[in-house]
């Protein structure tokens, strides 16, 4: 029975009614050892009817061994399997031991833990209950903590409990404080006569600790009890609750305990046992003592300081004992882990072993247990560049599992080491350039990264200086990549340089795009795309990074997912899908913050900030804006920097705000946060000349369209010759204006650009008394703007209209005119969320749910209730015709070529 838990039973309850209604969730319950957490968790299990119930618990003797809790928890399920995406499936199975280790990245078997909870959930629910977190392995919690975070949509609890400070970011957690006096006083009552005074000093004195009390009450004198001899000076705490039952055991039975105590697999500690002459009656003596029990294939102790008063109590000498005992009967990466317990200094076969234990665990993405392996095994290391070795493998497991700044930690110790091993020390370096542009100081990241002599290091040292913006050491390192053998990295490398230089380098890239048909990885992808974009062929940019995009999910890329995320953002709101666009870098930016890629987090809010300038939401745009400078300044990332100051100068133009406009848009070139960045300058530059025309700066907008004319001089898309047209337009006088935004229209691929270009059109048309001919254009705009979902300049067409002569409804959002009547459904495309509007895309697309689930890092399940959610929003009733309607919304949306 629990006494005085009414509002934690409250709390327990409210998370299973929300979970049964399918509105899932998560529920740390944080307390000190004693506190009574388990209890709380017994009775969340047996809570919820017919739900489902798994459940796992963190053994310390386990904390290292890669996704122990994992197996415990899931295995009763995994012939549910088969139901996941085959990416997420192949994942688990190769966590779980169950098939040979996959793609070993970390988010892609974070989803599938997801998908199969949620697959585990059908019928009726499923309460997923963890008890001591703070020893659940790292691989383990990293995937369930990834889980319980997005369980918004899933009928799954997950009620987890957790030992004091243990951080557990992004949950709700409620405090499982001492019980108050008239609380405690019916648990003592319930087993034991106190005298009241008595019952009070423990209350006090234990600050109402369940365990603390009931064990302290047990181990009283009767005396004692009564009041008639003081309470023990001080109150048996901690191990000393459990001391005096484990002297009390037999020696054949303390060494069964301790056994216990460092591996909890009942057949090992049995094996074990007999071969250190224990005998048959040590484990039930433990049972008869009350101290320990069998679960399963599992010894547990009845409460985790049991097994410390045990640990506690044995010598150094026969911890290495036991250790030693269950090396021999065990193998893999137990066995690695007893020889290390066993170990006595430095001792190279161990630290191999575990070494060994580290690359399994790295294979099926547990890079958390892979560093904390590698970690043990450096230790044991006696030559110091083999150990430096192990060093850098540890920090770069680290940094992969999300803990950056022990993997900085590790990668210095390493460094220390690595002395005059050339190759040692730039692959550290590499590694140190690359810690930094994730997490770090970009400008930091280029010192580094450019004192290397390897292509990949000149690349990596390439892309470090194109976030900070530094073109002298771009054009550098390009001059130094070219004297490296043809391929498509250094085309790539050496024709950014040159290009930046004002050289030829427009050849270069032009051949590095022609081998895209050959690239495989996301990475290659990427460069690609950075390829593109220093032609001036942002269309090409933004598609080349979508499939990065769709690589990077299927195939896995260990733990940068977050980081291609910001490229595939970019392109969705560079398509002038802003929906998407958003949806992807809440994606991002959760994944970032979780794997502590500080930039990144930049990246994704600086994006945030544009696409909420572009639909006119100022708040939201300033926020995210200052939130992303607040990270990119100090950081030095002047590309995020730039991006979220474009941001700011876009909001003025979009709102037609020009003199403030182009003011900031001065700014971005010449001064201010992220200011000369050249591909912030660049891409600006389109709306930099329109600024300036609408503040009446004509000298500016032209000096701007000589810059722009040279860096399109060799772009050959169609897209980007309209761009240049449109600029051209904004500087000549009318006449001609009107000729060169003609030529634009004619030349877009991109409809929503051509609706920027026509609402120009015909503003200079209605200006030059030419109201008939403005009209067709303006209506066009009108519709294209308002179905992409940015009000401000659907406002602003809507007033051309207005002015043009044709009669328009009024309304909040500028409603279209009766003439135009589009499509009323496809409208409503645009109340749905940012997630089920990129699942209605791929659904138009002709993706399965699984495949769907395995692009958006979804369980089926999430993504079949989503379109459970949408048809009723939209007045639809299937596949076939949501497919119809995002057809028609796709038609008038595309891309829009800004940062």
């Amino acid at each position: 029975m629990l006494y005085g838990r009414s509002a934690e039973t409250a709390a327990i309850d409210d998370l299973i009614d929300r979970a049964g209604k399918g509105h899932g969730g998560a529920l740390v319950l944080r307390g000190e050892a004693g506190a009574g957490k388990t209890a709380l968790l017994d009775l969340a299990a047996s809570r919820g009817g017919p739900m489902r119930v798994l459940r796992t618990t963190g053994v310390e003797a386990e904390a290292d061994l890669a996704f122990a809790a994992l197996h415990q928890l899931l295995l009763p399920v995994a012939g549910l399997l088969d139901a996941l995406p085959e990416p997420q499936a192949e994942a688990v199975r190769g966590a779980l031991g169950l098939a040979p280790a996959g793609s070993g990245d970390r988010f892609l078997l974070a989803a599938g833990v997801l998908s199969l909870l949620a697959e585990a959930a059908a019928p009726n629910g499923l309460i997923c209950v963890v008890d001591d977190l703070q020893w659940v392995d790292r691989p383990s919690a990293d995937a369930l903590l990834f889980a319980a975070r997005r369980l918004r949509t899933e009928p799954i609890a997950m009620p987890l409990a957790v030992r004091g400070d243990t951080p557990v970011k992004g949950l709700p957690s409620l405090e499982i404080a001492g019980l108050a006096e008239p609380a405690a006083a019916e648990l003592l009552d319930a087993g034991f006569a106190l005298a009241a005074p008595v019952r009070r000093d423990l209350v006090a004195l234990t600050g109402g600790n369940p365990l603390a009390l009931h064990e302290t009450a047990r181990l009283l004198t009767a005396a004692q009890r009564a009041g008639r001899e003081p309470l023990p000076d001080p109150l048996p705490g901690g191990s000393r609750l459990f001391g005096d039952q484990v002297a009390a055991l037999s020696p054949g039975a303390r060494l069964t305990a301790l056994l216990a105590a460092v591996e909890s697999d009942l057949g090992l500690v049995l094996r074990a046992a007999e071969r250190l002459g224990a005998g048959d009656a040590a484990l039930p003596e433990l049972e008869s003592a009350g101290l320990a029990g069998v679960s399963g294939t599992h010894v547990r102790f009845r409460h985790p300081l049991i097994r410390s008063a045990v640990y506690e109590a044995a010598s150094p000498a026969a911890r290495r004992e036991a250790h030693a005992a269950l090396a021999e009967m065990s193998g893999g990466d137990r066995r690695a882990w007893h020889l290390a317990g066993a170990a006595l200094g430095q001792d190279e076969p161990v630290a191999a072993a575990l070494a060994l234990a580290a690359e399994r665990a790295r294979d099926r993405g547990g890079y958390g247990a892979a560093a904390t392996a590698l970690t043990r095994a450096a230790e044991l290391t006696p030559e110091p560049l083999v150990r430096a070795g192990r060093l850098k493998d540890a920090a770069v497991a680290a940094w992969l599992g999300g803990r950056p700044g022990q993997a900085e930690s590790l990668l210095a110790e390493a460094r220390e080491l690595a002395g005059a091993d050339t190759a040692l020390t730039m692959e550290i370096a590499r590694l140190r350039g690359r810690f930094e542009l994730n997490s770090g100081n970009a400008a930091e990241a280029v010192r580094i990264l450019a004192a290397g002599d390897t292509l990949d290091m000149l690349a990596d040292a390439s892309e470090a200086a194109s976030y900070v913006g530094d073109t002298a050491a771009m054009v550098e390192i390009g001059r130094r990549a070219a004297a490296f053998p043809e391929g498509f990295l250094r085309d790539v490398v050496a024709g950014i340089g040159a290009t930046l230089a004002g050289g030829g380098g427009h050849d270069l890239l032009r051949r590095a795009l022609g081998r895209t048909g050959e690239l495989r990885e996301a990475a290659e992808f990427l460069w690609a795309t950075a390829a593109a974009s220093y032609l001036g062929e942002v269309d090409l940019s933004s598609e080349l990074a979508e499939r990065a995009g769709r690589v990077a999910r299927v195939s896995g890329m260990t733990g940068q997912l977050p980081v291609v995320l910001e490229f595939v953002a970019t392109a969705e709101r560079l398509g002038g899908r802003l929906a998407e666009s958003r949806a992807v870098s809440e994606e991002g930016l959760e994944l970032a913050r979780e794997a502590g890629y500080a930039n990144t987090v930049a990246a994704h809010l600086a994006n945030l900030a544009a696409v909420a300038a572009l639909r006119g939401e100022e708040e939201a745009c300033a926020r995210y804006a200052g939130e992303a400078l607040a990270i990119a300044v100090p950081h030095r990332v002047g590309l995020r920097a730039g991006l979220a100051a474009y941001a700011l100068a876009m909001l003025d133009l979009c709102l037609g705000r020009f003199a403030a406009a182009h003011d900031r848009f001065t700014a971005i070139v010449a001064a201010g946060p992220g200011a000369g960045h050249p591909t912030v300058v660049w891409r600006s530059t389109p709306d930099r000349i329109e600024a300036a025309a609408g503040a009446g700066d004509g000298d500016t907008a032209r000096a701007a369209l000589e810059a722009y004319e040279r860096w399109s001089a060799h772009a050959g898309t169609a897209e980007s010759r309209a761009l240049l047209a449109r600029c051209r337009g904004l500087v000549l006088p009318d006449d001609q204006a009107v000729e060169a935004l003609g030529e634009a229209s004619r030349l877009h691929a991109n409809p929503f650009e051509a609706a920027r270009t026509g609402l120009l059109l015909g503003e200079r048309l209605r200006r030059t008394h030419r109201p008939g001919e403005a009209r067709a254009h303006l209506r066009a705009a009108f519709e294209t703007f308002q179905r992409a979902g940015v009000a401000p300049w659907a406002r602003r067409a809507y007033g051309e209209l207005r002015a043009a002569g044709e009669s328009v409804h009024a309304g909040k959002d500028a409603p279209p005119a009766p003439e135009v009547a589009p499509d009323v459904r496809g409208m409503a495309l645009d109340a749905l969320t940012p997630q089920e509007l990129r699942i209605a895309t791929l659904v138009a697309d002709g993706a399965t749910s699984k495949e769907i689930a395995a692009r958006l890092f979804l369980s089926p399940r999430t993504v079949e209730y989503h379109l459970y959610k949408i048809y009723p929003k939209l007045g639809i009733t299937s596949r076939t015709e949501l497919a119809r309607l995002v057809v028609l919304r796709k038609a008038p949306a595309a891309r829009h070529s800004m940062l």
